[in-house]
């Protein structure tokens, strides 16, 4: 018997043993973990003001544009040599001369005509004095005369068919003057219908020319940049704001300057845009001293107009803004703090806030993997020359 309980007694004893040393063994010292902090780069924010910018594309068209319509008939016996596509002509030039015997003819008829209806009442003038010497003689007032007796129907009549005739030389010599016809303004020629021995009628087109004194381009505006916009109703030459054109000519980047002179004021039932007209000045430079890229017709061309100026504001880089409109701010601890914001406007490289930062407030301007609110950070302030110029 005692040899059986030998072995537990054993066994026993360890467990006494081993549980006695657990017991009065020390508690372990606790070691405090240091929190991991993320670097970040940092932006103080500072109040501001920006000037809106709207962009926009058209192409350039003349702002005037003349069909050159022929007025009379007649045989081409000249062409200007300005007169080709492309041809440029100065107001009053002679573009085109037609045959103007048959209208010459017509004046020379027409002012014999005159001299014969004149003649005529000259006649009528010396008749209607006799009538009135005659009627003296009677005794009688000349109130009481017939107008038969004084013949003045017939001397109406003449004073008409005079008046009838200067009509008809001042139609002749209209005509005459029409065999010629002129540039009505500075331009350029577009297209060309006729040449030299060919016979022309009443209403044959001739060419097609336009004006080089301005050019225009309408810019259709949607209802995101027209709430980017100042009042965009009707300018007047003064206060015509400023308008940036750009378009690549010969492999460079050329840029023109041009004048926002009014609203077309209805809306486009196709793309339910509203158009306004910018307006340049001499666009082909023929006005101008210094040599400059001249502003084609038919360019196509893209339009930075000045929108409204937003003051009170904070511009923070597009990449610094999260989800749900919110923006990551360090605070007085180094921690993150998840921070909405308000904005309403922005562009390719910022967002103009409006409520929710303040001046000061240090903005993570750093790529974040997974922002958590409170996470440790540890801020570096952003170099200048990495900092992005936005806005004013």
């Amino acid at each position: 018997m005692k040899k059986k309980l030998r072995p537990v007694a054993i066994v026993a004893v360890f467990v006494l043993i081993a549980v006695g040393m657990t017991a009065l063994r020390p508690a372990p010292v606790k070691v405090s973990t240091p929190e991991n902090a993320v670097a970040v780069k940092i932006q103080s924010m500072e109040m501001g003001q920006v000037t809106l910018e709207v962009e926009s594309q058209g192409s350039v068209l003349p702002r005037t544009r003349t069909s050159l319509i022929s007025e009379v008939s007649g045989a081409v016996l000249e062409v200007s040599p300005q007169f080709i596509v492309g041809g440029r002509f100065e107001q009053g030039d002679v573009l085109l001369r037609l045959d103007p015997t048959d209208y010459e003819v017509a004046v020379q008829r027409a002012e014999a005509g005159l001299i014969s209806r004149n003649a005529q009442l000259t006649f009528e003038k010396a008749r209607a004095t006799q009538a009135q010497k005659e009627w003296a003689m009677t005794g009688r007032p000349l109130a009481e005369a017939p107008i038969l007796a004084l013949r003045e129907p017939y001397l109406a009549e003449a004073r008409a068919n005079v008046l009838q005739a200067e009509a008809e030389v001042k139609q002749a010599q209209q005509k005459l003057r029409r065999t010629t016809i002129r540039a009505p303004y500075r331009g350029i020629v577009s297209a060309k219908s006729v040449d030299v021995g060919q016979y022309v009628t009443v209403g044959t087109p001739l060419g097609e020319t336009f004006a080089i004194d301005f050019v225009e381009v309408r810019l259709p505006l949607t209802d995101k940049d027209l709430s980017m916009m100042a009042d965009i109703g009707f300018f007047s030459a003064e206060v015509a704001p400023e308008v940036i054109l750009s378009s690549m000519v010969g492999g460079s980047k050329e840029h023109w300057s041009g004048a926002l002179v009014r609203s077309e004021g209805v809306v486009d039932e196709r793309n339910r845009s509203q158009y306004v007209v910018v307006q340049v000045e001499d666009p082909y430079g023929a006005e101008s001293e210094q040599p400059s890229t001249p502003l084609l017709v038919g360019t196509f061309v893209r339009a930075t107009l000045a929108g409204k100026t937003l003051k009170n504001i904070f511009n923070v880089p597009r990449h610094a803004m999260l989800v749900g409109s919110k923006v990551a701010l360090v605070d007085s601890e180094s921690r993150l703090r998840l921070t909405p914001v308000e904005s309403s406007f922005g562009n390719d490289e910022s967002y103009f806030v409006s409520a929710g930062i303040n001046e000061g407030d240090r903005l993570i301007v750093s790529a974040l993997g997974i922002p958590i609110d409170g996470m440790k950070v540890n801020p570096h302030s952003k170099s200048t020359d990495e900092v992005g110029e936005n806005g004013e």
